[in-house]
């Protein structure tokens, strides 16, 4: 089943940690507006790495190259513990060290480059070195380291391809310890049976501590999957926020663009009121010229009337 596409989890697994967040629910968001809801809930289900595993994703993606050689020399370290070869384990060790401490020096230059990270005084540079060694030891932790997606910085704890316990692996300068002498029978037959007690006990605590780990394995996954299926609803509860708060907006757009309206019918009728009000007073104006003028021609008739007698009889 195909996931999320693989230039979102690079940008989202390169930015760092405190961005996370919100570039997933955006992202998320996003897919469920272009009508696709499972893609929307697959980018959901990304988690957020810690600081450490951050750095070392960053590693993983922008410079592949040399965790591939990472890979290599663990390989190489694995061949030379299985077969106890004391100088070559010596030569690989002091690689692993060259190795590891170069690559936190890179580490350290990536983040410096990466917009919004930690001061280097902040950076987990520990962890990291501490993931690195883990997946040199570890070939299920170099495949997380491989794919970019680590979620927390690990530690090696002894499990996996390394010499049984009773074997001392020599590294760096040291050198082997020198054989024993024979001992008497009876010496060596106690020896024995104490060396046996001792494996006895170590497998037995080695079974507790798997069965504590499987334990804390199977809540982890329960508490993973109950953080995932609250992050998947919290992204839902956003991006239904967002679409009310979207629908709000273009209300309120509309109802400014009436407003709007509104004012300028207002402006209209004010003008329109200004107009009628003065034709008015013209038409009062005229009309009472109009009657004082009739009163006039009235007045001017009357004394017409009145002359014309007057003017007969002297003729």
């Amino acid at each position: 089943m195909p996931g999320p596409p693989p230039e979102l989890v690079h940008r989202l697994y390169t930015t760092p940690p405190d961005r996370f967040v919100a570039i997933r629910d955006e992202a998320a968001a996003e897919a469920r507006r272009s009508g696709d809801p499972k893609a929307a809930r697959e980018i959901a289900r990304l988690r957020r790495p810690t600081v450490a595993a951050w750095l070392v994703n960053l590693l993983a993606i922008r410079r592949p190259e040399l965790v591939a050689d990472l890979a290599q020399l663990a390989e190489a370290l694995r061949d030379a513990q299985r077969g106890l070869r004391g100088p070559r384990l010596r030569e690989l060790s002091a690689q692993r060290r060259a190795a590891v401490g170069a690559l936190v020096a890179e580490v350290r230059k990536l983040a410096a480059g990466a917009e919004g990270a930690p001061s280097a005084g902040k950076l987990p540079l520990a962890e990291v070195e501490a993931t690195l060694n883990a997946a040199l030891a570890d070939a299920d932790v170099a495949e997380q380291v491989r794919s970019g997606r680590l979620l927390r910085a690990a530690t090696y704890a002894g499990f996996g391809e390394v010499p049984r316990p009773q074997l001392r692996l020599v590294t760096g300068g040291e050198e082997p310890e020198p054989s024993p002498r024979p001992e008497p029978a009876g010496r060596r037959a106690g020896a024995d049976r104490a060396t046996l007690r001792a494996e006895q006990a170590e497998r037995a605590a080695r079974a507790e501590r798997a069965r504590q780990r499987r334990a804390l394995e199977k809540e982890l996954t329960k508490a993973r999957t109950d953080q995932e299926q609250a992050e998947a609803e919290l992204a839902d509860a956003t991006a239904t926020e967002r679409d009310g708060a979207a629908a709000l907006d273009e209300i309120e757009a509309e109802l400014a663009e009436l407003e709007r309206r509104r004012a300028v019918a207002e402006q209209d009728l004010s003008r329109a009121r200004l107009a009628r009000r003065g034709a008015e007073r013209t038409v009062t104006a005229a009309r009472r010229r109009a009657g004082e003028v009739e009163a006039a021609v009235e007045a001017f008739d009357a004394e017409e009337g009145d002359a014309e007698p007057d003017g007969g009889a002297a003729d």
